[in-house]
């Protein structure tokens, strides 16, 4: 899994015009990809670190303030630009695949005591942010897993 993660002020995601997820900060939008081999055990340990990463004013986590979160999947986090000007999708899972990991996600964020807001699953999204300070940060699933260097 990749995790963009905003330190927000506010953010919500539209679709058609209406609002189906909106949260007023602080709180954290993630913008959740998902590709082949992630499961649910994985989303777990993901919403685990975001919970508890201190990167809300005051160095405090979303599991301490609490804060919302808006949670918005987006396969196209796992594009490949490598060749051509056309990107590859081929690392993105298929929406059959991504969708449960993506829902095992928001639902252990709320495991953790937060309040979850989230998009529409393979729907067209206009996402709308003020994002804070500005914080932005990339959690991926295969940096948990690898030893620290140095």
């Amino acid at each position: 899994m990749r995790i963009v993660l905003q330190v927000v002020s506010r953010a919500s995601v539209s679709v058609e015009g209406e609002t189906v997820g909106e949260i007023a900060g602080p709180g954290l939008l993630a913008l959740v990809g998902v590709t082949h081999g992630d499961t649910a055990e994985t989303a777990v340990k993901l919403a685990g670190k975001v919970a508890g990463l201190r990167i809300l004013p005051g160095e405090t986590s979303c599991a301490d303030a609490p804060a919302p979160v808006l949670v918005v999947s987006q396969f196209t986090l796992y594009g490949d630009v490598r060749k051509g000007r056309r990107p590859s999708w081929s690392r993105a899972a298929p929406g059959e695949t991504s969708e449960p990991v993506v829902e095992a996600f928001v639902a252990a964020l709320r495991e953790h005591g937060l309040a979850v807001e989230t998009g529409r699953f393979g729907a067209h999204m206009e996402v709308s942010l003020v994002n804070d300070g500005p914080v932005t940060l990339v959690v991926d699933s295969d940096e948990l897993e690898r030893p620290r260097r140095g």
